[in-house]
């Protein structure tokens, strides 16, 4: 059977504009890219599908949001800022939470395309495993291959549009601001090795510290959450700052420290990244990376409903921040 796969690359173009040509999306294609859709359809013999007709023309008005922990700050305030931005358009939003299995996201997008929801986004980083990312990348075609629309926030490897925050580069420039307070010995609570956006910021950091011939950071691996950034903490030797690859590790951190009598920043500085609300009450407050989360949010939600006839892939940075919890050396 012709798949509108077929079509698209006889035609030369997108699987969403030979979508958006064939499944009665009112989203306008050019006379020339339509004509071309239009008959590379008619050489193959292709057929419409009418379930996909319809979601094409947007008779769904839910969205479906797949984040990996809503119980972690950073993913609550991307989800409500998608979520604001789907109630100004008059949308439903459902939201599921991967609790960071991958296999439960590609299961999510397959549920969600069967419910013909109208746009999928997806919240979260990718995991250091091509052949489980080929396979979500696979299930997010088949969705847009119906009419579907679709995209993240996180690492630009799903073939949909994506607001990616700049990880390394922050991670980069913090580190440069670490070292400028007079920091040489560092430390990171790495995170999962395998998370992509964990191994981006250690290895921003990391990369940063060697241009400026200073001592590599002592690396500890462990869980991407608070209580990951507790138990890496106690394994810091004599780094006189600490560098969590996320804000949740951080406080983590500063828990482990508090408990056992170590002053921050007296006797060791603390730093995070993306700046997460709950930060705000914190004591010491938390020098970090800040991310406009919520923007990103929205951002995404935009981009996975908007009119763009190629991939979009844009790249959010990061802003240092110094606050308490990091001291200057002597």
């Amino acid at each position: 059977m012709v798949t509108l796969e077929d079509v698209a690359k006889q035609a030369g173009v997108s699987l969403a504009t030979a979508s958006r040509v064939l499944n009665g999306s009112t989203r306008q294609v050019g006379a020339t890219l339509r004509a071309r859709v239009e008959q590379a359809a008619d050489e193959l013999g292709y057929r419409a599908n009418i379930a996909a007709q319809t979601l094409a023309r947007g008779a769904s008005n839910v969205i479906g949001i797949v984040v990996h922990d809503l119980t972690d700050p950073y993913f609550a305030a991307l989800a409500d800022g998608a979520m604001r931005a789907a109630a100004t358009e008059g949308l439903l939003v459902m939201v599921g939470t991967t609790h960071r299995d991958p296999e439960q996201e590609i299961a999510y997008v397959a549920t969600l395309n069967a419910q013909r929801v109208r746009a999928v986004l997806l919240v979260g980083s990718r995991v250091a495993d091509p052949a489980v990312t080929g396979r979500l990348r696979d299930e997010l075609a088949r969705y847009q291959a119906g009419g579907g629309r679709a995209a993240c926030v996180g690492q630009d490897l799903l073939g949909v549009d994506t607001v990616a925050p700049a990880n390394r580069e922050g991670a980069a420039a913090l580190a440069r601001s670490l070292a400028g307070l007079g920091h040489r010995r560092f430390a990171v609570l790495a995170g999962p090795p395998h998370l992509v956006t964990a191994a981006d910021r250690c290895a921003g950091f990391a990369g940063a510290l060697e241009e400026l011939g200073l001592p590599a950071p002592r690396v500890v691996h462990g869980p991407f959450d608070r209580d990951g950034g507790y138990a890496a903490a106690h394994q810091i030797g004599d780094a006189t700052c600490v560098f969590a690859v996320n804000d949740v590790m951080a406080v983590g951190a500063l828990a482990a420290y508090r408990e056992r009598g170590i002053r921050v920043p007296e006797d060791v500085s603390v730093a995070g990244f993306d700046d997460i609300v709950t930060l705000r009450d914190h004591v010491p407050a938390l020098t970090t990376v800040r991310l406009p989360l919520k923007d990103m949010g929205a951002r995404a939600l935009e981009l996975a409903l908007g009119e763009a006839e190629t991939v979009v892939a844009e790249k959010v940075a990061g802003e240092v921040v110094l606050r308490e919890s990091v001291r200057r050396m002597a």
